[in-house]
């Protein structure tokens, strides 16, 4: 009995009878995230958020009336409604810039910010 008491401890292993990729091998050192692997993975997201966007404008294809300024013309819905959310995100994106630059300016000149 003392014999298995002196044993060091097991890893687990999958069916295979490897260790898992929970468990790194001892020795190994951990890999650090680099911008590039951030990158990728943040490509892979946006390209699957374009792959749902083109199937909703592909399935919202009826053809609405859209007036701007006294203009009308006829677009697919799903064309509108992208548009209108590229319009928003613009808008929020030039406030949000807006606000960035003037806590920068804040910070250089040692103000408090408000």
């Amino acid at each position: 009995m003392r014999a298995a008491e002196e044993r060091p401890p097991v890893e687990p292993a999958t069916a295979a009878g490897a260790p898992t990729a929970t468990t790194p091998p001892a020795g190994t050192p951990e890999i650090p995230r680099t911008w590039t692997a951030r990158a990728f993975t943040s490509l892979i997201a946006f390209s699957i958020v374009l792959i749902l966007l083109l199937v909703f404008i592909l399935e919202n294809t009826e053809s609405v009336k859209v007036s701007y300024f006294g203009d009308g013309f006829h677009l697919p819905l799903g064309v509108a409604l992208l548009l209108a959310a590229i319009g928003g995100a613009l808008l929020t994106g030039t406030v949000g810039a807006a606000r960035i630059v003037q806590l920068r300016r804040h910070v250089r000149r040692g103000r408090k910010i408000v």
